[in-house]
């Protein structure tokens, strides 16, 4: 199974809450799959968090994948373009253009960015908009998730209409006042 519908990225920095306590309420709110960051944290420190985190997906079969090679007792991960690949149960990568989907191998989705402008990566792009994200979609070869810039529920449904198999989220969930809302109101334009 790859990932669609709402992923949430974490970023412990935007958070309004202990990033366990956030993921909770966006689960309650339908999050199924969560997508770990915070690569500066020591790998003691993310271990126990990436545990933390699949705690809070387990009672909904959510899924949680980790950014970078290391799974962390898992078995999905989120490489860069750069990253060298893996081989575990779920690897997913990032792309940005049609070159590098084009040297995508075994990887079983990829997330395309930057959709949109981006309040957390800011001068980062150009944004493909929804017929560049488009255009990626049909030549990836495997499901893709938009990236960046999704904080309106009209933008999420203008990925999945170009395409996408699902929006990650970073941001709009990160500083939701309220995540559980915040992830119904995406999720409920892509079913």
């Amino acid at each position: 199974m790859t990932p669609s519908g709402i992923v949430v990225v974490t970023d412990r920095r935007q958070a309004r809450r202990p990033l366990p306590e956030l993921v909770s309420a966006a689960v309650a709110g339908g999050a199924r799959w969560v997508l770990l960051r915070e690569k500066d944290l020591p790998r003691p420190e993310r271990a126990a968090l990436a545990a933390r985190l699949r705690a809070a997906l387990a009672p909904v079969g959510g899924q949680l994948i980790v950014a970078g090679p290391d799974p962390l007792g898992g078995d999905a991960v989120h490489l860069s373009a750069a990253d060298q690949p893996v081989a575990v149960g779920l690897v997913g990568r990032s792309c940005h253009d049609a070159a590098e989907l084009a040297r995508l191998a075994t990887e079983d989705y990829a997330t395309v960015s930057p959709v949109f402008e981006s309040a957390s990566k800011p001068g980062y792009g150009p944004a493909l908009g929804p017929a560049g994200l488009r255009d990626l979609c049909q030549c990836a070869g495997r499901p893709v998730l938009a990236l960046g810039g999704i904080e309106t529920p009209e933008r999420a449904a203008a990925c999945v209409e170009a395409g996408a198999a699902g929006v990650a989220v970073m941001g709009a969930v990160m500083r939701a006042a309220d995540p559980a809302a915040t992830v119904a109101e995406l999720a409920g334009v892509l079913v």
